[in-house]
């Protein structure tokens, strides 16, 4: 099958991730018929489909994974892409216009059925029952290869991406930290035999966990298992920790990641900051992915995210960071990672919230076209 084809298969038009008949549907294609400048939802469709067909010339995709399965303490990520796209309109109604003439191509959503998470934890059974319900129209030969959990669709449809465009960026709207894996997955394959690229991670929590309760793929695990695929020697660069049972030499001297927890980059900033960068440059990569979870950000900024934690970074040290990695190291893609507004404690804290997501977002995207 030619990957656009299956590119439409597995994915959605932008904002329809979330499997909805009733309540909140109306306020999803509300979003669509925004987000695509359509009518009705056939045209929404349509011009999905013909914004696909541009992936080959795009200089940067955006993807949203709108799953919280991969969570742990208290979910609502999966309406975080929903939100961010309805605030980044609000702020912005000509974005989609100007996005397409910037070169980023909106390839939509990953369709998440929320009990599943990854494929490797599901039995044929469960894999086939998910195959006919998500793909009823599709001959059995190809039906039986297509993937049914959310990580596993967003890896083999970015997989599909990067065929098409082997320099693309990726640009991912969690979702849980979980769904930062796949994106780091299939950049690894992608970027075989090609320049060392790193990984900058934004948090409060270290997630190099090997497994969590047997579980391997998932919020706490997902850097354990990048960190491996960059080949650790410090190429995971690691901001804002500030919520582990262990300390910095464990998780650095096991590990080989390298880490500024948030208390050094608010004691000294500006020094902090400056350290990051020569840190980065000082491994040899060529580009770094920006994984942000939005915790990483102090909860005075980010509450409403499932672990909102005190005493974290500054929002214009974050930004700031943004940019000097597009300038001096370069951005080759990037995330925005649990944004929970259903857990925000007012409507004035889930506003300002999902408002920061977007600044961040647009930071990063901005950081990925300045490669040129």
């Amino acid at each position: 099958m030619p990957p656009l084809e299956e590119l439409a298969l597995l994915l959605r038009p932008a904002g329809g991730g979330l499997y909805l008949v009733s309540t909140g549907r109306a306020e999803q294609l509300a979003l669509q018929r925004r987000l695509y400048g359509a009518a009705t939802d056939d045209d929404v469709q349509a011009r999905w489909l013909a914004a696909l067909a541009r992936v080959a010339t795009a200089r940067a995709v955006i993807l949203g994974i709108p799953s919280d399965v991969g969570a742990g303490f208290r979910r609502g990520a999966n309406l975080g892409p929903q939100a961010i796209r309805t605030a980044l309109l609000d702020a912005d109604p000509g974005f989609p216009e100007q996005a397409a003439r910037d070169g980023i191509v909106d390839l939509g959503d990953v369709f998440v059925v929320p009990q599943l998470l990854h494929d490797d934890m599901l039995g044929e059974a469960q894999k086939e029952a998910s195959r006919r319900a998500l793909y009823p129209d599709t001959e059995p030969s190809v039906r039986d290869a297509l993937p049914v959990s959310p990580l596993s669709i967003a890896e083999r449809a970015l997989d599909l991406v990067f065929q098409l465009n082997p320099r693309v960026a990726p640009l991912v709207i969690g979702g849980d930290h979980s769904t930062a894996w796949p994106v780091a997955a299939s950049l690894a394959r992608a970027r075989q035999g090609q320049e060392p690229w790193g990984i900058v991670q934004s948090d409060a929590h270290t997630d190099l966990l090997a497994e969590r309760l047997g579980v391997r793929y998932c919020f706490a695990t997902w850097s354990y298992h990048a960190n491996d695929l960059l080949g650790r020697g410090g190429r995971l660069t690691q901001v804002g920790i500030r919520a582990s049972r262990r300390d910095r030499a464990h998780w650095e001297g096991t590990l080989g990641v390298r880490q500024f927890w948030a208390e050094e980059c608010r004691a000294h900033p500006a020094e902090a900051l400056d350290a990051v960068i020569a840190h980065v440059k000082g491994t040899g990569v060529r580009g770094v992915y920006f994984s942000n979870d939005i915790d990483g950000t102090d909860a005075r900024w980010a509450e409403a995210t499932g672990t909102p934690e005190p005493d974290g970074l500054d929002p214009e040290w974050v930004v700031e960071l943004i940019r000097r990695l597009g300038r001096e190291v370069g951005v080759i893609g990037g995330d925005v990672m649990e944004v929970a507004p259903p857990l925000g404690p007012t409507a004035e804290a889930t506003a300002r919230t999902v408002a920061l997501a977007v600044r961040y977002l647009r930071e990063t995207m901005a950081a990925v076209l300045a490669r040129g």
